[in-house]
Order: structure tokens, then C-alpha cells, then sequence
């Protein structure tokens, strides 16, 4: 359906100009806050604890925060929520769109787990919902008190995520719901924390009130783990892209490395903001990684393929019988568990056709890119004619596609 395309088309550019704005900001605020000095004295009797100046776009800036606050509640206050809110709502949405509107091409994988659309969307939700709650119960329990072991905790939880999404579903499905997990764990900390503690001490500011520690010490913390959780996102953002990575048979690990080692080399660019220059933090992320692609890419036998059982030729019609050999000849070279392409070594997105099976549960994209986007086959290095096009097509409208 060409109106589902041009929908997913727009609700992902909101999506990543959101997201762009939101995780601008968070990396702005993190710079600037890890970046105030010592304010001179005549600002410390003003109540500003910290100051810097910094130039851009042709002028000066003069940047300082309060203690306790400003004698007298500007008119106008900026906040910053909205860009978390929108990106979260928009990625909901695509979610939706993409994985739970075509959930038998996109999120289910018999080889995985033979689940009905039904059955992967509950487990999909409650996936998203169960690991927001433990993360929640955590940092309101005695173990948000003890930073490096809580990130322990994190990091044991988003484990267990990544295992358990990439054994209910395929490869890519897998990975866009660690990230979705993430991204409601980064929304829940502005929503349920974040934004109540500023509004607490805004009003306490304004009705000239004691500012209660905790308010901020809280709402700093969430943001920490927002900024540590920023480039795990961006790469899941980005990783359906190189099914090398999701197709990969230790899937789970691969994405529990590389979500890692990109908070690992945050860490130094965080440490950077504070003055602290560790070559060795940034060296040896970067070291991770390239083990990692060695890891997954290093040549391996082919393995054997599992297929599901198919129908005999004969009970195919005239029409199946032709899609189906229009498939072998113009798809299964690279669509397939072990592809023959001499540039994809791996199937594209994940997308096999080494069954009738296959081809069945993954036709609404053959028929849209064959025929509708028509940017298949790659570069038609095949040479599929439009008489075949059209055979595709007819068989499309006859399956409902």
C-alpha cells in the first residue's frame, strides 16, 4: 500500500528531527553543565554558582547558573520537553507502522519463534512496559543511591532485553525494540522525574521556599542515563541498515557489545567536558568496536538452512508457480540464508525467500518493491522485465498485497 509508505516516510523525518533536537539538547546540557566555572565574586553574591562565556555565530554569550535561583521569576522560562515527548510519540507511531501493521513481514520470524501477529505485539508491548517498570522500581529504590552499580544493573537489564526480543523475533524487529525500550526508559525520566522536580523548584523559587536537594540530585541523574543511553539509540536507529548485525546468530551479544562500547566512548567525551582528557577510554572504545566487526564479519562455512516445509509445485496455481521462479531467478541471489551475491553477503534487511513460506509471509514487499518502488531487483542487475514486473503485480492483486 503506497498511502502506508508515504505515511512511514513522514512520520520517520518527524522522527528524526525530533530526535535530532532532543539529543542535541541533552548533549548541550551535559557540556554545559560539566563546563561551568568558578564564578568572581560579585556573581557569587548574586547566587550564581557556576559561569562561562562561550562565542558562536558571530557573537558572545554569557552563560550562568543559580544556586537557589533568580531574585525575581523571569517573564519568560524556557523548557525543554517537548523534543523528548515528540520523539517518543512519532517513534511510537513508526513502530506501530512498520513492525505492528506488518507485523508477519517485519517482526515475526518463524526460525525465531512461529508466533501469530497477535502473540509478537503482546510481547512486543510487554516488553516495552515491563522493562520501563524495572527501571522505574530501580531508580526509586536504594540502589539509585550507588551510581556505578545501579549502571550495573542498567546494563544486566537491557542484557536480558536484547536476549530475550532477539528469541521472539527477527533479527531487525529484535533491535528496534531494545531501541524503543530505550527511548521510553529516556521519555519516562523526563516525564516522571525530570519535569516534576523542575516544576517543584521553580514554584519553591517563586514562593521564595527552600529548594530540596533531592529535586535536583534526582533530575541530574536521569539525565545522566539519557546521555549514556544516547549513541546505544542512534545505532539501533541506524542498524536496520546492516543486517550483518541483526542476522548475526549471536544477534543479542552483537547488539549488547556495540550499545556498550558507544557508552563507553561517551564516557569520554563526558570526562572531556570536565576537563579530563582519557585518550585511553576513547582508544580503546574504538578498539571494542573493530573487534566487533572482525568478530561478526570473519569468514564462516555457510550454515545449513532450515527451511519451512513448503506445498509441492503442484499445488501451487499457474500464477504462484511463475512468481515463484521470477523469485530464483531475480531475488534468491541475495535474498537468502546463505546469498550467492558478490556484494550482499548477508540477505538485505533480513528478507529471505528460501521457501514458498518465506515468499508467502514477505510478498507485500515484493510486490511494493518490484512494482511500486520498482528499486528492486538492486539496481536490476538481473534484468527483470516489465512483463515480469507485471506477472508480479497481478499476483500481488490477486493475494490482496
Amino acid at each position: 500500500m503506497p498511502w502506508l509508505d508515504w505515511l512511514s516516510l513522514f512520520v520517520r523525518w518527524f522522527h528524526v528531527i525530533a530526535g535530532i533536537a532532543w539529543i542535541g539538547a541533552s548533549f548541550y546540557f551535559i557540556w554545559l553543565d560539566n563546563s561551568l566555572e568558578t564564578p568572581p565574586e560579585w556573581k557569587k553574591q548574586k547566587g550564581i554558582k557556576g559561569d562561562l562565556w562561550a562565542v558562536h555565530g558571530g557573537g558572545f554569550y554569557e552563560v550562568g547558573k543559580y544556586a537557589y535561583g533568580p531574585e525575581v521569576m523571569p517573564k519568560t522560562l524556557h523548557w525543554f520537553k517537548w523534543e523528548a515527548y515528540s520523539t517518543w510519540m512519532s517513534g511510537f507511531a513508526l513502530l506501530i507502522i512498520v513492525y505492528y501493521f506488518a507485523a508477519s513481514a517485519y517482526l515475526i520470524d518463524p526460525a525465531v519463534m512461529n508466533l501469530t501477529e497477535g502473540e509478537a505485539i503482546g510481547r512486543g508491548l510487554g516488553l516495552l512496559a515491563g522493562g520501563v517498570l524495572l527501571y522505574e522500581l530501580a531508580c526509586r529504590s536504594p540502589l539509585a543511591n550507588y551510581p556505578k552499580v545501579f549502571a550495573l544493573a542498567l546494563t544486566a537489564l537491557l542484557v536480558v532485553a536484547s536476549y530475550l526480543a532477539t528469541h521472539w523475533f527477527s533479527g531487525r524487529g529484535a533491535y528496534i525494540h531494545v531501541g524503543a525500550l530505550i527511548g521510553s526508559i529516556m521519555v519516562a525520566n523526563v516525564w516522571l522525574n525530570i519535569m516534576p522536580a523542575q516544576r517543584k523548584m521553580v514554584d519553591a523559587v517563586a514562593a521564595k521556599q527552600p529548594v530540596d536537594p533531592a529535586w535536583g540530585a534526582g533530575a541530574k541523574l536521569r539525565s545522566v542515563h539519557n546521555n549514556y543511553l544516547t549513541l546505544p539509540i542512534l545505532f539501533i536507529m541506524i542498524s536496520n541498515h546492516y543486517p550483518m548485525t541483526y542476522q548475526h546468530p549471536q544477534n543479542w551479544l552483537v547488539l549488547v557489545a556495540i550499545m556498550a562500547l558507544s557508552a563507553w566512548i561517551r564516557h569520554f567525551f563526558n570526562l572531556r567536558h570536565v576537563g579530563k582528557f582519557s585518550p585511553a577510554v576513547l582508544i580503546s572504545g574504538m578498539l571494542g568496536l573493530l573487534a566487533v566487526a572482525l568478530w561478526v564479519s570473519w569468514p564462516k562455512a555457510p550454515v545449513a538452512v532450515t527451511t519451512v516445509a513448503s506445498p509441492s509445485p503442484s499445488s501451487l496455481s499457474t500464477l504462484d508457480k511463475q512468481v515463484h521462479t521470477l523469485v530464483q531467478t531475480h531475488c534468491i541471489g541475495c535474498h537468502a540464508a546463505n546469498p550467492t551475491d558478490e556484494v550482499f553477503k548477508v540477505a538485505p534487511l533480513g528478507v529471505k525467500f528460501d521457501s514458498w513460506e518465506q515468499i508467502s509471509r514477505q510478498g507485500r514487499q515484493l510486490v511494493n518493491r518490484t512494482t511500486v518502488t520498482r528499486d528492486m531487483p538492486f539496481l536490476n542487475k538481473t534484468n527483470m522485465t516489465e512483463e515480469e514486473r507485471a506477472i508480479i503485480a497481478a499476483w500481488g492483486k490477486e493475494k490482496g498485497f
